[in-house]
């Protein structure tokens, strides 16, 4: 983005699902969380479908095989072909396989999507260390425990190579943040002293493998983490929108790097279906739709237009931009202070307020 305006700026004039092919979804905190549906989630899907947008589904959770997968976003109201999913597990597998060869032995640990994905690699799965593995691959699974992790750091202490399907550290639930692979994996990690090779997202083979499958021409990532999703985007030279259903809040936004800020931001996927507005430079700060920010001496202050229509992410898109733009060009969140009741009603439902 060097250059060229900074994310979110530009915005667009239509609905994403009119400009981009395919969107390429994550699936945790994005279409659902724990078993059921993001509310609205299949309905907007279906929308963009009828739009003549295309959808493929990326995830970084290993703990089922995309045939689970599949069938279960289409008990949701989101139709889905095995071929469309594609799992973390699946990209460690065929790493694995192509650096160790066909046939070798790999220490299975997480749900049973990884050891489905290794076998379908041509891979051996082995229970134990004892099996002599010359890898250990480490996905997401409800039930990994003490054994588990116990086998896969024997298994890294007698040579074998450690590989995450992902790192991350959380997963969303209707409780909130629950553990994600990272804190597994960082137990494995902490106890050998050896660096995983982490498979999944932000490296952009798995984008770019749902890319080959649909022939996407101008790919859109959804998803709700910056250190995966958007980053993983960047990486693959794809723009990103970040919806707000799972684990990314305003705050974590607003601090993010260059490398982690979207192109678009909606409060869910819906953000398919309506056009963004611009960021526009205005009297010295930032005006999007009825939103203006502008300097303050300690950080930001923002306002609304208490006669404006529109989306109240407006307010925060403008205060990215103008965080973003600030010398030196990002950080932690700035102090933000609203100049009006509206902005105050959106600071506290952001958690922004000082």
């Amino acid at each position: 983005m060097t250059g060229g305006p900074p994310p979110l700026a530009a915005g667009i004039r239509r609905p994403p699902s009119a400009v981009y092919d395919v969107a390429l979804l994550d699936l945790d905190g994005v279409v659902y969380v724990g078993p059921d549906a993001v509310p609205g989630v299949p309905e907007a899907l279906a929308e963009a479908r009828s739009a003549g947008m295309r959808l493929g589904f990326v995830t970084n959770n290993a703990a089922r095989p995309p045939d689970d997968v599949a069938r279960h976003l289409t008990e949701l109201g989101v139709p889905a072909e095995v071929d469309d999913v594609i799992t973390s597990a699946q990209a460690a597998a065929t790493v694995v396989a192509g650096t160790m060869g066909q046939g070798a032995r790999v220490l299975a640990v997480g749900g049973p999507g990884v050891a489905i994905a290794l076998t379908a690699a041509g891979l051996t799965v082995v229970r134990s260390a004892e099996g002599r593995p010359v890898a250990v691959v480490q996905g997401y699974g409800r039930d990994v425990g003490w054994a588990q992790l116990a086998e896969a750091v024997v298994a890294v202490r007698n040579g074998a190579r450690h590989v995450a399907t992902n790192t991350d550290s959380t997963i969303p639930s209707p409780r909130g943040p629950l553990p994600g692979n990272g804190a597994f994996v960082g137990v494995v990690s902490g106890v050998t002293g050896q660096e995983p090779l982490v498979t999944g997202k932000p490296d952009p083979a798995m984008h770019a493998e749902c890319v080959r499958r649909t022939g996407a021409r101008r790919p859109l990532v959804v998803g709700d983490r910056l250190d995966t999703d958007i980053e993983g985007a960047r990486r693959a030279g794809a723009a990103s929108l970040l919806v707000l259903t799972g684990v990314t809040d305003p705050a974590a936004l607003l601090a993010a790097g260059p490398q982690r800020r979207p192109d678009l931001l909606a409060a869910d996927v819906g953000g398919l279906l309506v056009p963004h507005p611009a960021v526009e430079s205005a009297e010295g700060g930032w005006r999007c739709g009825g939103w203006t920010v502008q300097p303050a001496p300690d950080g930001l202050s923002l306002a609304a237009d208490p006669m404006a229509d529109g989306d109240d992410l407006d307010g925060l898109r403008a205060l990215c931009v103008a965080h973003w733009t600030r010398p030196p060009a990002g950080g932690p969140a700035p102090r933000i202070t609203a100049r009006d009741d509206r902005a105050a009603e959106a600071l506290g439902r952001w958690h922004l307020l000082p």
